[in-house]
């Protein structure tokens, strides 16, 4: 799937000229792409695991162990499971999503939305939001009809209900937080027209 279809800059009052930081841009990567993103996809990952985000890991996240983990993504997308987006401002990297389209047979019509992750220098300037549309198009773009998705973050819970998403439940004790403790999980979809 080509990338040029996903291509976005969000461009409003808090990231513009006026603010004095660079715009954003969304974009999907190629495999190629992707395995070149792996450091700034590091940074971003590390960023929110310190910054208390139960995103799979627990603290302290060595880099190696993140490199890795992005090495695989980059394969994932490299053989068609995932769609890697990422969002970038002059700096590099601030933020990123996946879609995961690899799916049973009998889910050909669904994919899972993965790893949403913002780099705090990135939060409160509309860049997971750019993420999300990006990604519902992107899923479009893939035949995709019904997203799901996991999270553990009040704040993105806010953000997937604004955006459409639906809440399904809650169950408790789902995972860990970085730090330890257990963390309660929220569970939501959405229907694509």
């Amino acid at each position: 799937m080509g990338t040029a279809c996903l291509n976005s800059r969000l461009d409003n009052g808090r990231d513009n000229g006026e603010s004095g930081a660079a715009a954003v841009t969304v974009r999907g990567l190629t495999g190629s792409e992707a395995h070149a993103a792996v450091a700034g996809l590091t940074d971003v990952l590390m960023d929110c695991v310190t910054g208390g985000a139960s995103v799979s890991f627990m603290a302290p996240l060595d880099r190696a162990t993140a490199e890795g983990f992005w090495r695989q993504v980059a394969i994932g997308v490299e053989q068609g499971e995932r769609i890697l987006l990422v969002a970038e401002d002059g700096e590099g990297v601030l933020g990123t999503v996946q879609l995961v389209v690899a799916q049973p047979p009998n889910q050909p019509h669904r994919a899972d939305l993965s790893k949403m992750l913002v780099h705090r220098r990135g939060r409160r300037r509309g860049v997971g939001a750019a993420l999300m549309q990006a990604a519902e198009e992107a899923a479009r773009v893939a035949g995709k009809t019904l997203l799901v998705l996991d999270t553990a973050s009040p704040d993105a819970e806010r953000l997937y209900t604004r955006a459409g998403w639906v809440k399904v439940g809650v169950i408790p004790n789902f995972a860990l937080w970085p730090e330890g403790g257990f963390c309660d999980t929220m569970f939501f979809y959405k229907a694509l027209e």
